[in-house]
């Protein structure tokens, strides 16, 4: 059963995703929070398998915590939960380590099937959030392949993994080698695409299309 940790600052918002989460019969609410720090702390003792994250909340935001909880590197994934386009937020809280991201408007219909995506490792992004992204790589689609074209097979996908937010832990499960090698992977990667940092990663791979996301 997927365990999940639900977050957001509005408790009547939190009772609603709980109940159609347990609903579900393959999701368990391990736990609540109100805030991006709550969210972190609870993230650390509970170890759940997906988080639900709103992004606007009093103190730490969604994106901040967001990103705490990728360096925590557990392998939990985040689903962003949130009222706000797609437009300014969407980029912001992927590059922070969301595997996911979901207007609140679509959660009676979408949230399952989303939820479903990234416990099993895939991005999800709904049809108008995946149009955005498209126009993205149109634009950036001449650079970007050359970009690919400089990486080998094993370091596309050591690449791809680690903008979906795999630990270097889990890409390696996943590729068959240890963890220093994928590290080594995503070094010689980020040195031939003159890349800094995950969020400079992320950005590449959406652009590039080399991140496919489910809508």
């Amino acid at each position: 059963m997927t365990t999940v940790l639900l977050v957001d600052d509005h408790a009547v918002v939190r009772a609603g995703l709980r109940g159609l989460l347990e609903a579900s019969g393959w999701a368990e609410v391990v736990g609540v929070a109100s805030s991006g720090e709550e969210a972190v702390k609870k993230t650390r003792s509970l170890e759940p398998d997906v988080v639900v994250m709103d992004l606007a909340m009093p103190g730490m935001d969604g994106v901040q915590a967001t990103r705490r909880i990728a360096a925590l590197d557990l392998g939990t994934k985040v689903l962003v939960l949130t009222i706000h386009d797609e437009d300014g937020f969407l980029v912001p809280a992927m590059e922070a380590g969301a595997a996911g991201f979901l207007n609140k408007s679509a959660a009676d219909t979408d949230l399952l099937g989303a939820l479903e995506a990234v416990a099993r490792g895939h991005s999800y992004l709904p049809r108008r959030a995946a149009a955005l992204i498209a126009r993205r790589k149109a634009v950036e689609a001449s650079r970007n392949t050359k970009g690919i074209e400089a990486l080998s097979e094993r370091e596309r996908t050591a690449v791809e993994l680690y903008a979906k937010g795999f630990s270097a832990r889990e890409a390696a499960s996943e590729m068959l080698v240890s963890p220093k090698t994928v590290e080594g992977y995503i070094a010689r990667a980020k040195a031939k695409l003159s890349l800094d940092n995950r969020r400079d990663i992320v950005r590449f791979a959406l652009e590039s299309g080399l991140l496919q996301v489910e809508e």
